[in-house]
């Protein structure tokens, strides 16, 4: 095959997917925090949350949470997850989020190589910031995080256009603080995730 006749190249594997624990994967609109006497009830899995961890483990990339409440509070709410995903518990005393350190040393627990290709996801602008100082690429949670705030059934009960308002003012937000992608919940990541790939392949670096 002639170099003319060469196949298109394909976008590159993603080498890392790193994901906010409350207000990502669990506890839709951050609440836990203020609310630890019924942390139960926001330990339920997100829109898309569950979906994304398979497909993503499916193409055997590695994947780990990052979160800033003690311990005992976060193994309440990870309940849910499956058991393979690892959590990432930085002592949020020493460099403290937006401060890289916390995805840095997630990453080194996952092994990971390089930072090329590493993606961090999460509803909290403080660790959207770390990523992106960490050189992460990111992608902001729109509905689903503490910029809106809002339990699942609180957002249910808005009209379509008190949640287009909401969505609208934390996207701005999320765009103003330099991420890469926003998206509405997790239920859209796999389409972000390929068009980061495809944007790394046109040689767009974080």
């Amino acid at each position: 095959m002639s170099h003319a006749e060469a196949l298109p190249l394909a976008a590159p594997n993603l080498t890392a997917v790193l994901f906010g624990l409350s207000g990502c994967l669990v506890d839709f609109g951050a609440r836990a925090r203020n609310h630890a006497s019924a942390l139960a009830e926001h330990a339920d899995a997100t829109p898309g949350a569950l979906d994304s961890l398979r497909s993503l483990q499916r193409q055997q990339i590695p994947c780990a949470w990052l979160e800033e409440l003690p311990p005992a509070l976060t193994q309440v709410l990870a309940a849910a997850l499956p058991t393979w995903i690892k959590p990432s518990q930085h002592l949020a005393t020493i460099n403290p989020w937006p401060a890289p350190n916390a995805c840095w040393q997630a990453l080194m627990a996952l092994n990971v190589e390089r930072l090329d290709g590493c993606v961090l996801v999460s509803g909290e602008p403080r660790l959207l910031q770390s990523g992106l100082n960490a050189g992460l690429w990111t992608i902001g949670l729109a509905s689903c995080g503490s910029l809106c705030g809002l339990a699942p059934s609180e957002w249910q009960a808005l009209s379509q256009k008190e949640r287009e308002q909401l969505r609208g003012k934390a996207t701005l937000q999320l765009f103003g603080l330099g991420v890469h992608s926003v998206i509405d919940h997790l239920g859209e990541l796999d389409t972000c995730l390929a068009d980061i790939s495809l944007r790394r392949l046109k040689g767009e670096k974080p």
